[in-house]
């Protein structure tokens, strides 16, 4: 039993570390009503990372993690652009951008013999097989972005930068689904709440979800990924009805 759960350990050291920044991350996402921009972010940094491969550099490396990173700096700028210019139809628009983003990385692969393994694997991600060097490059990339959102404060320029670097390492760790779920499910089954009590309750959920999640993959041999996925909606929703009993409560009182 303990050589199987070895096996999630560093899988679930990597949900830690993206439960850590994406549930602040998704209660701001939420707050400004921007759903569908993790989704797009992320499908833009992993079309860097496929532009990467079409160039024939190897997933993992140095050069792939530049593309993904300026892929997604330059997603999160031109996010930034229909925020500023076109607020009224800004989720339509980012919600183009992502169906753009995935398309052009099917293009890409379409002659690549590993295209398929290679979309499922960002989309769906490869969490089980993360490594002690991922889990060191997220834990550094990671660091900096809660201590400048829990100092600083998110700010308007400051949560795209800090949003696309986010999501550029989380979506080689985790893939883009998981992504998405680590960050809006939380935030919405902790909407009805605030402050420290919000925040608390939300890594609480992740970090439940994300042991859950890969227990369930261990003994069913499920992908991990998808897995964690469920047990993250499933758990969000008792979250979700629990905050909204409270919240009935305090009211009633």
């Amino acid at each position: 039993m303990v050589g199987e759960l070895d096996i999630i350990a560093l899988p679930f050291l990597a949900g830690l570390l993206i439960v850590a920044t994406h549930v602040p991350l998704g209660r701001e996402v939420l707050h400004r009503g921007i759903i569908f921009i993790d989704l797009s972010v992320a499908q833009i940094a992993g079309l860097g990372v496929i532009v990467a491969l079409w160039l024939g550099r190897e997933a993992g490396d140095w050069v792939t993690q530049g593309f993904a990173v300026v892929s997604a700096l330059l997603g999160a700028t031109l996010i930034r652009s229909f925020e500023r210019h076109w607020p009224d139809i800004q989720e339509a628009l980012i919600g183009i951008t992502f169906v753009m983003a995935a398309t052009a990385g099917m293009l890409l692969l379409a002659g690549d013999p590993h295209g398929a393994e290679h979309l499922s694997g960002l989309l769906a991600g490869q969490l089980l097989w993360v490594t002690a060097e991922q889990l060191l490059v997220a834990a550094v990339t990671y660091l900096p972005v809660i201590v400048l959102w829990y100092w600083l404060g998110p700010g308007r320029l400051r949560f795209y930068l800090l949003f696309a670097v986010t999501v550029t390492v989380s979506v080689q760790l985790a893939g883009v689904f998981l992504v998405f779920a680590s960050l809006i499910v939380p935030a919405v089954a902790i909407s009805r709440l605030q402050g420290i009590a919000a925040i608390a309750t939300g890594y609480g959920l992740g970090v439940l979800s994300y042991a859950g999640g890969l227990l369930c993959s261990l003994w069913f041999d499920w992908p991990a990924g998808p897995a964690v996925v469920w047990v993250l909606a499933l758990t969000g929703v008792f979250f979700a009805l629990a905050a909204g009993l409270r919240y009935r409560g305090e009211r009633a009182a």
